[in-house]
């Protein structure tokens, strides 16, 4: 017995791989015709599951398919049980000649081919069973992966009638389960057995038949089986695999059956895990994986979250919206090459009703830039990946070409890898000469976020012309058609060194609206700006530095601070933006939370300390509504925020808020950012998110907190300024336009003594438009 166990391990060896027919061959060849070798079970142990199984499936008589045979029994004995319409394949010529030998005559009715197993010549649905022994184990070698076992099992699927059934004898790898479990997970009932073993001195590992059964139902059937885990004597590394493969997969059923956010692949989906999908079906939303993807923006909230992609259905006017998330390796690929790679899974996902053949629309998430050079890239530890790029867009308003005799500015922009949709800042680019038109005209519309508003770019149809970074550097305007102060690019001239940012002119429509905002408290700011004293403003999140830097030239009486995180962003505001610190514009490296916490609590101290005279002062400023005095302790001035501007962008992208970080909008920053403020004080947060879930949350919150809360909407219902007031009294929206006027003549009356040609382009228009899309919330 020992010497024969020796000589099939022996035989075993000339196998090597057991995917190669020539292995096979030599295999049998030596093994000879008569000598059978069974792998795993044999018939004593398998004969009564299999025959009850095999009963149950359907009338007689059955057409059985036994795929790899080999030159086991099994088939001989099924056949004496009864079963006649047995068709047995392998693709080793050597074993079909050798079997077919040894039956055709005392087993007449059973058939013999010569075959692929991972690629049948037989029609679909023509089998009622088809019995694996060993077949998927050896097409699952672990270093051979799960190609061949896939297309396999594709195979048995299509050639099983429905009703039909798989019968696998397995060792139960968990590699070869996680194939199993997932190509039979729609339409399938699967259920487990345990195969007695033979009595023997030595422990073995056992085999287990899986049983699948083909079904029309779209029902979501648990993984059944016919053991307890107790009653099994299982090789420890065999039973923790099996069980773990098998209540990983239950949980994923019950996930499908509850109706999480899962991942189909195209084959559940053909088979019905989502309904017909030749059929329209309103409301119904489903992801599919074609492989896996480094997806570079996938975890975009627009794009990973369901309320995003409706808002996505919503804007294509699509009745069936197929998104595809594409990975790294596309960057440089042209849209005919992905077209030509999508157009066969998108032929395969549409309706039915596509009956006149018309072409199916690509679009693509464009970014509106017509030109771009890098200038700069750096990673940070804290913010990742950041590029400094300038840019010419596409398209620009008509009001700009009135005045400019070329519509081709030239834009300075700062991105985050971890925000790739969204521009942090946004800077026009000048000669050194400042520009000599008034920026009424600059209002445009450019396809495009101003920074930190929307998200980056607009759909397209594919066949708008889209040029790729590394054409940008080689197409540029006709210098004969700008003005002399603002610039088109001349990178292929290198006259780079006499740009630079113009501060005088913020880019950012957000920007715009948040000076636009102070409007709420136009009065006190006249009123502290009339005695020569300074208001206190404190602006969270450097960026570029240009909303600081446009204030500060703006409107010199205040006195601002800027908390920035991160020392990287302020280093390249200070080399590529222009910014600049005097003593009344500094920047603090610092946590903003924490900043303005440590604030609150110093202006809680003063606050006590002078309570006597901070009631006489109350007495004297009862609102900002046009009647306020500036007689305040001087203490307080230096402690408490006369405005505090959050401007901060959120390191989570998935999250579904852009814009701030949600620690910034929590209710316990937000109370501490009103004891931080003045009296008088106004709170302002630039809040991003296509959702409108997050939004209502965000201002539910700012409610409770402040007494007055109003809202400028901008770009598209994504980007939405906040302001909040701490004072019971406020300006009405009826006195919105008086106090406007009174920004705007704050404005205009600090830059009038400028030099002619440092003078900021007059921003009144401007104002008073975003002034009349404020409104009052509370």
């Amino acid at each position: 017995m020992s010497k024969k166990k020796q000589s099939e391990e022996e035989l075993l060896q000339t196998l090597g791989d057991f995917t190669s027919k020539e292995n096979w061959d030599k295999f049998f060849t030596i093994r000879g015709a008569d000598d059978s070798f069974e792998w795993y079970a044999e018939w004593p142990q398998l004969r009564d599951p299999l025959l009850s199984i095999l009963s149950s499936t359907a009338p007689p008589p059955l057409q059985i398919l036994v795929p790899g045979c080999g030159n086991s029994r099994l088939s001989e004995h099924l056949y004496d049980a009864g079963f006649h319409g047995i068709t047995n394949v392998d693709f080793s010529k050597v074993v079909i000649s050798d079997m077919l030998r040894r039956n055709v005559r005392s087993r007449p009715d059973m058939r013999w081919r010569v075959m692929d197993i991972t690629s049948m010549l037989f029609p679909d649905g023509t089998f009622d069973a088809v019995l694996d022994k060993g077949g998927l184990d050896a097409l699952m070698e672990p270093e051979l992966g799960p190609k061949l076992g896939n297309m396999y099992l594709t195979e048995v699927k299509r050639v099983l009638k429905s009703g039909g059934k798989f019968i696998g004898l397995t060792l139960a790898e968990s590699h070869v389960l996680g194939l199993l479990f997932s190509k039979f997970r729609f339409r399938w009932k699967m259920s487990i057995h345990v195969i007695s073993q033979k009595l023997s001195k030595k422990p073995s590992l056992l085999t287990f038949m899986v049983v699948a059964e083909k079904e029309s139902s779209t029902v979501l059937h648990q993984i059944t089986t016919s053991f307890s885990r107790s009653s099994l004597d299982l090789n420890g590394n065999q039973a923790c695999g099996l069980y773990e493969a098998i209540d990983k997969e239950n949980e994923i059923r019950r996930e499908y059956s509850n109706g999480s956010d899962v991942i189909y692949s195209l084959e559940d989906l053909q088979l019905g895990a989502k309904g017909d999908l030749y059929e329209l079906s309103q409301g119904r939303r489903f992801q599919l994986t074609l492989g896996e993807l480094f997806q570079t923006r996938a975890h975009e909230w627009l794009f990973s979250s369901e309320e995003g992609q409706w808002m996505v259905v919503e804007s294509s006017k699509a009745a069936r919206l197929i998104m595809v998330l594409l990975d790294a390796s596309h960057v440089n690929a042209s849209m005919d090459d992905i077209q030509k790679d999508l157009s066969p899974l998108v032929k395969r996902l549409a309706p039915a009703n596509n009956v006149n053949g018309s072409q199916i629309p690509f679009m693509i998430a464009g970014d509106g830039i017509k030109q771009r050079k890098i200038v700069h890239q750096v990673t940070s530890t804290l913010t990742g990946p950041i590029t400094v790029e300038d840019v010419v867009y596409e398209n620009v308003d008509g009001n700009v070409s009135k005045l400019i005799q070329s519509k081709d500015l030239l834009f300075r922009r700062l991105t985050f890898q971890r925000a790739e949709g969204l521009v942090q800042s946004e800077a026009l680019l000048t000669r050194e000469e400042s520009p000599k038109k008034t920026v009424s005209d600059m209002e445009r519309k450019k396809g495009i976020s101003s920074s930190k508003s929307r998200k980056k770019g607009n759909h397209k149809r594919i066949d708008s012309h889209a040029i790729h970074e590394e054409d940008y550097l080689s197409t540029f305007c006709d210098p004969n058609r700008i003005s002399k102060d603002l610039v088109v690019p001349a990178w292929s001239s290198g006259s780079d060194n006499n740009l630079k940012v113009y501060h005088n002119y913020l880019a950012s429509s957000y920007h715009m609206g948040i000076v636009s905002g102070f409007m709420l408290v136009s009065s006190y700011l006249e009123i502290v700006a009339s005695t020569g004293r300074m208001v206190k403003a404190v602006v969270i999140g450097l960026g570029a530095g240009l909303l600081p830097m446009c204030l500060h030239g703006c409107m010199p009486f205040l006195d601002i601070e800027v908390v920035e995180l991160d020392p990287v962003i302020l280093n390249l505001a200070r080399g590529y933006f222009g910014f600049s610190e005097d003593k009344h514009l500094k920047v603090h490296i610092a946590d903003g939370i924490r900043f303005v916490r440590e604030a609150a609590a110093a202006a809680d101290g003063v606050s006590r300390k002078h309570e006597n005279n901070d009631a006489h002062c109350d007495a004297e400023c009862p609102s900002s509504n046009g009647s306020c005095t500036a007689s305040r302790a001087e203490n307080d001035v230096i402690s408490k925020f006369d405005i505090l501007v959050i401007d901060v962008d959120s390191s989570d992208s998935s999250s579904g808020m852009t814009c701030p970080a949600a620690d910034f909008v929590e209710e316990s920053f937000l109370l501490t950012a009103k004891d931080s403020l003045s009296d008088q004080g106004l709170f302002v947060v630039n809040l991003v998110s296509r959702s409108r879930t997050i939004k209502d949350m965000v201002v539910s919150r700012m409610k409770s907190v402040f007494s007055h809360l109003f809202s400028l909407q901008l770009e598209e219902d994504v980007n939405e300024v906040l302001f909040a007031l701490r004072t019971e009294d406020c300006v009405k929206e009826e006195r919105f336009a008086e106090a406007a006027v009174k920004l705007e003549n704050l404005l205009s009356r600090h830059t009038n003594d400028l030099p002619g040609k440092s003078k900021p382009p007059d921003m009144s228009q401007i104002i008073r438009d975003s002034t009349e899309k404020i409104k009052c919330l509370k």
